[in-house]
Formats: structure tokens, C-alpha cells, sequence
């Protein structure tokens, strides 16, 4: 495990964010869908993303990237891979390419993951197949990976489908769905988490010429036979991971530019933005340039944060609280704890050694800061937006370690350069430490 050194630092400048992991998942796999060749620019090729790639290029389509761009020839049917597809880390890779091997003509597909994924939850994912006639199952019997699936097509009906613990289940269903054999009405049971996530996909079948009719609250939708059509589809910018760069500036920034934003695309972290403004942040958004600009705030405020909807941003929200003026309570996000890691409870772990006072809960946690950090050794638990979150926080404090480097080639390889380049105080820590 490789662990870096963070010292107090100031940051400053402009930098253009990273493109969406959550586009450049759909896109590819829509585009591996839709017959002739499409052509997406500005796609993030992390790990996550290459998983999907390698998938739908395991499944039959013709794909080919140079630099950012990437070329895809899509097909209607597909044969079973000659290997297990490996979705890596994803669990947006694992869930789609699922519900799509559902398509396969004969035989079986297997998909696996790393350590991580091996213990995320499928099952309603497996059961909203088996409504549709797929036969799917987990090898373990477990709801986890390794998945197989049967192949012979999606027959169609009406479905119910549980929403409360990924809506990726959903985006697989939709995006496989309209290949089925007859109309499918899908009904969401539970609590809907991560609602923008659906819209992206919306919005990406749309593009590709395909619409979904659906209810106002977005718990029932249907899907009605289609065909996707080759397009262009430039990916924008990652909110995601824009809200980690904003909170750096916010911490410690004299003055940072955030560029190559989209407002007009369903992206649900773009919220970091009110709630920055909640928290008193200095912040300053032009829209039609796709650009923020935001500046060190020495003492925020607090505030309660329903996440539901956005729980990438837990880790965002959590480290800005660490200069909250009183406590900054977090709510909605239990769905949280079966991400990459348990973000629920490794944060709450991780922040106490900063001497923050943490009450955790099953939806959220209470985190109420204190003057100054201590310097800490913290553990990111092979989990990316960890990693970058703690890293960002370490930079308010004298010297801390950070452990677990490795992970941010899941969605942003570049991080630890540009934090540098920021004028972030980052080195690599000696083996001992």
C-alpha cells in the first residue's frame, strides 16, 4: 500500500475538472448497443471506466480510444464472452453489464470484481432479472459476485424492483430494458437513493434516441421497445470530483478556478454548490462559462445535509465540517455503507484522528470540528474518494499520512500531480511509514 506525506499547504490557480465517471460509463455501454460506429470525446479512462470498456468490447462491440476519444461500433445481439468480465472496482460496470448480458443469445456470462466488489449487494438487481425471464444468479448464493447469467433474452413484463440501495440497478434495467421482447413496466419500491443518477441515464438513452416515460417521482417507468441510434456525446466535467477540488479551495485555497463544467447535464453533485453557499463558503458560480471560483473561508457553518441523493458527496461535506463553527449533522446516506468501503463508518474512524467529535448513525453522522487538527495517520481503506478527501483535509494540518495512493486511478489518476501543481505540500512516505 502506498502512502504519501501531507504538510500545510495553500493552494491556488485554475484547473480544468476531470471528465464524468458516471458519462463515460453510460455512453460506452449505450454506444455498445446502438449499431454503426459512435463517437465519444473527452471520455475519462480511469479504472472504472476501462472495466466498462474491456466489458462491452468482451461482449461484442468494436471499440477503439485514442487519447480521450472513443470510437464504438455497437450490436443488437450479442454471443457469451470467451472470459469472465471483470468489472474491477465498479459497481455502475458490474450492475449495467449485468442487466446487458441479459441479451446474450445462448450460453453464460460471468462477471466478477476485486475484493471490494466480491462483497457488494446484487440481489435486487438478480431479482428484477429473473421478473424479466433472465435466469441470474450469484455463485455464492449470497446476492454478491461473482454473477452468472443465463443467456436467451429479456421477455418483459412488469417488474418490482427494490431502490433503496442502488440506483444502478435501475440504470442497468433501463438501458438493457428496451431490448426486451415485450413492453416492461417497472415499478421502485423502498426509498429511491441517488435520484440524479437515473436522470443521467435519462438523459443518455435520450441522446442515443431513446425515451423513457415515467412518473413524476421517478418510481415507475415504461419501457417500451426502442432502438438505440449512433451519436456524438461529448462527456462533461465530474461534479463528483469537482466537489473535492472545490473543498481544497475552500480549506485551504488562496484562490482556485474550477473549468470545464456543464450545468445543463443531470448531474446531481452539482448540489456541492448550495451547499457550499449553506456553509458560508466564499464561492462564485458563472454558469455559461462553466466555471467556479472559490477561496479559503476561515470558519464555516454548520448545518443538517440530507444526502440521499448525492452520497458521493458524504466524503465532501464531511471534511468541510472539520472548520464548521458548530456541528455539521449528515443524514440520507446508509446506502453509503455498501460503496466501495463502509464510508459511513471509515469516516467516522478516519475524522476522530483529526480530533473531531463524531457521532455515527445508521443513515449519517454528527461531526463537530476542533481548533487545530491534529496531525494523524490515516487509513483510506482501498477506497479512492477516501483517499482524495483525506488527503485534502491533511493539507490543515502540520505533517499527516495518508495511506492508500493506489486507489485514485479508479477515477482520477491524475489527482496527487495536480494537487501538487496547486501548490499542494505532497511526497511519497518511505516504506516504514
Amino acid at each position: 500500500m502506498v502512502s504519501i506525506i501531507v504538510k500545510k499547504s495553500k493552494i491556488s490557480g485554475s484547473i480544468r475538472c476531470p471528465s464524468s465517471k458516471s458519462y463515460s460509463h453510460r455512453t460506452i455501454a449505450i454506444a455498445s448497443l446502438a449499431e454503426k460506429q459512435s463517437t465519444i470525446t473527452d471520455a475519462l479512462l480511469a479504472r472504472d471506466t476501462l472495466a466498462t470498456l474491456a466489458g462491452c468490447r468482451a461482449l461484442g462491440a468494436e471499440i477503439k480510444h485514442e487519447g480521450t476519444t472513443v470510437k464504438v461500433k455497437g450490436i443488437r445481439t450479442f454471443d457469451p464472452p470467451d472470459n469472465v468480465i471483470n468489472a474491477e472496482n465498479s459497481g455502475t460496470t458490474i450492475r449495467i453489464l449485468t442487466a446487458i448480458s441479459g441479451l446474450v443469445r445462448t450460453g453464460h456470462t460471468v462477471l466478477t470484481g476485486d475484493e471490494s466488489l466480491r462483497k457488494r449487494p446484487m440481489r435486487p438487481l438478480l431479482d428484477g432479472l429473473t421478473q424479466l425471464g433472465v435466469e441470474a444468479y450469484s455463485t455464492k448464493a449470497n446476492g454478491m459476485p461473482p454473477l452468472v447469467v443465463r443467456g436467451g433474452g429479456i421477455k418483459g413484463g412488469t417488474i418490482v424492483v427494490d431502490g433503496s440501495i442502488s440506483s444502478q440497478v435501475i440504470s442497468g434495467l433501463l438501458i438493457a430494458g428496451i431490448y426486451a421482447d415485450s413492453e416492461i413496466v417497472m415499478r421502485i419500491t423502498g426509498s429511491l437513493v441517488s435520484r440524479p443518477y437515473v436522470s443521467a441515464t435519462l438523459a443518455t438513452m435520450k441522446h442515443f434516441g431513446v425515451s423513457v416515460d415515467h412518473s413524476s417521482d421517478m418510481l415507475e417507468y415504461q419501457i417500451k421497445g426502442g432502438k438505440y441510434h449512433a451519436a456524438k456525446f461529448d462527456v462533461p466535467s465530474d461534479f463528483s470530483t469537482a466537489a473535492l477540488i472545490l473543498a481544497a479551495g475552500v480549506l485551504v485555497g488562496e484562490k482556485l478556478k474550477v473549468r470545464g463544467l456543464n450545468f445543463a447535464l443531470p448531474q446531481g453533485d452539482s448540489q456541492i454548490v448550495d451547499i457550499m453557499k449553506t456553509l458560508g463558503c466564499q464561492i462564485k458560480v458563472d454558469r455559461t462559462k462553466g466555471e467556479v471560483v472559490v477561496q479559503r473561508t476561515d470558519e464555516l457553518e454548520g448545518g443538517d445535509f440530507n444526502l440521499g441523493d448525492t452520497p458521493d458527496l458524504l466524503p465532501v461535506v464531511s471534511i468541510l465540517a472539520l472548520k464548521a463553527k458548530t456541528p455539521v449533522t449528515i443524514t440520507g446516506v446508509a446506502h453509503a455503507r455498501v460503496k466501495e468501503t463502509d464510508r459511513v463508518a471509515n469516516i467516522a474512524q478516519e475524522l476522530v484522528k483529526f480530533g473531531a467529535r463524531i457521532k455515527e448513525f445508521q443513515d449519517g453522522l454528527r461531526i463537530t470540528a476542533v481548533k487545530p487538527l491534529k496531525n494523524a495517520a490515516l487509513e483510506a481503506y482501498n477506497d479512492h474518494r477516501l483517499f482524495m478527501a483525506f488527503t485534502i483535509a491533511s493539507m490543515m494540518t502540520d505533517r499527516s499520512i495518508v495511506a492508500g495512493a493506489e486507489s485514485v486511478d479508479v477515477s482520477y489518476p491524475n489527482f496527487i500531480q495536480d494537487m501538487k501543481d496547486l501548490g499542494a505540500k505532497v511526497s511519497q512516505a518511505p516504506d516504514r511509514e
